[in-house]
C-alpha cells in the first residue's frame, strides 16, 4: 500500500509540475483576456515567419516547452496580421517579446535570441 501512495505522490507532483510548465499557443484576444483576467503569467512573442530573428527566439522557447523551470503561457502573435495588436501594445518590430503577470507589463526585449536574457524576461512575471 505505501508503494501505491508513493507512486501516486509521484504522479500528482508531476502533474502539478506539468501544470505550471511552459505552454506555446497561437495569440488570441480571448486567450490573452483570460489569462490576464486570472493573474497569470503570460507573454505575447510578436513572430513572422520571414524574421531570422523570430525563429531564433522560437527555438529557445520550443525547447522550454513544457520545463517547469520556465512557467506561463507563451502566446504566439502574428506580427503582420496584428496590426491593432502591435499599435495598441507599441510594438514597432518582429521579434518583440513582453510579459505581464496578470495586465502589469514586467518585461520586454525586441530581437534578443540570447537564452539567459529570454528567461529572465519570462521569469520577471512569477
Amino acid at each position: 500500500m505505501t508503494l501505491i501512495k508513493s507512486f501516486l505522490a509521484m504522479a500528482l507532483l508531476a502533474s502539478v509540475n506539468l501544470a505550471s510548465a511552459l505552454e506555446i499557443k497561437p495569440y488570441s484576444a480571448g486567450a490573452l483576456a483570460d489569462l490576464q483576467g486570472a493573474d497569470k503569467p503570460v507573454a505575447l512573442h510578436f513572430h513572422a515567419e520571414w524574421c531570422p530573428t523570430c525563429r531564433a527566439q522560437e527555438k529557445v522557447f520550443n525547447g522550454w516547452k513544457g520545463d517547469p523551470a520556465v512557467p506561463g503561457t507563451l502566446l504566439v502573435v502574428n506580427y503582420d496580421n496584428e496590426r491593432e495588436l502591435k499599435k495598441t501594445m507599441g510594438v514597432r518590430s518582429q521579434s518583440t517579446l513582453i510579459v505581464f503577470k496578470g495586465k502589469t507589463e514586467t518585461a520586454r526585449l525586441a530581437g534578443d535570441t540570447d537564452p539567459k536574457a529570454l528567461a529572465k524576461a519570462l521569469g520577471s512575471a512569477r
